[in-house]
């Protein structure tokens, strides 16, 4: 008498297929936190590419255009881009101290960043008074100053966030919240603050030095 056929449950004798690439039991492959930093980061290039682009455009369309340096402070400025990118500098080394488990060279390091940044916020400030108030150099004046205060506006709003932003992860840190194997949020602002002084690089270049 032939045996009878055992019954099949597909919900549990189906063979499981896993992903060739990613084991999803281990988590996904990639920090949903550093995910979305590069997706707004992306966004932001695409914004920028626009606004430089428009810039190159009017002003290789100008009939005429006034040399920057009878306009502006150019040395003020470079010395204020160099603080930039000195800040940028302090950022990696508070990262690496931080994943080193050195949570007081971090706050150190990292609140120098926050100095940094601040003092050229507070530079652009002071020459946006300089300009408007003591030169009357407004934005109606002509298509210089328009594009002027637009490219330099923007990317100083976006200093004040990364500003905001990175003192944020300070007191975090201060309270104890990051350390050697918790530091992923430390990172995102990193890297938003290291797209920051990119920008400012080629504006400074783009507008005060061409």
């Amino acid at each position: 008498m032939s045996q009878p056929l055992a019954s099949y449950d597909p919900a549990v004798d189906a063979p499981v297929h896993h992903h060739p690439v990613y084991d999803y039991d281990s988590g996904p492959p990639v920090d949903r936190g550093k995910f979305a930093i590069w997706v707004f980061l992306g966004t932001e290039i695409m914004f920028f590419t626009a606004l430089i682009g428009t810039y190159i455009i009017l002003r290789m369309g100008a009939s005429e255009w006034p040399n920057p340096a009878h306009r502006l402070a150019v040395m003020i400025t470079a010395g204020n881009t160099f603080i930039l990118i000195v800040s940028s500098a302090t950022v990696v080394a508070a990262l690496n101290a931080i994943q080193r488990g050195d949570r007081q060279k971090f706050i150190k390091w990292w609140g120098l960043s926050i100095l940094f940044g601040s003092f050229f916020v507070a530079v652009q400030m002071y020459e946006y008074w300089a300009l408007l108030v003591q030169h009357e150099a407004y934005p109606k004046n002509d298509l210089f100053w328009s594009t002027f205060y637009v490219m330099t506006g923007f990317h100083g709003f976006h200093v004040i966030v990364g500003v905001i932003w990175m003192f944020c992860v300070w007191i975090a840190a201060m309270r104890g919240k990051y350390s050697a194997k918790n530091n992923v949020g430390i990172e995102l602002a990193g890297l938003y603050w290291h797209f920051v002084d990119l920008v400012w690089v080629l504006l400074f270049t783009l507008v005060y030095l061409m």
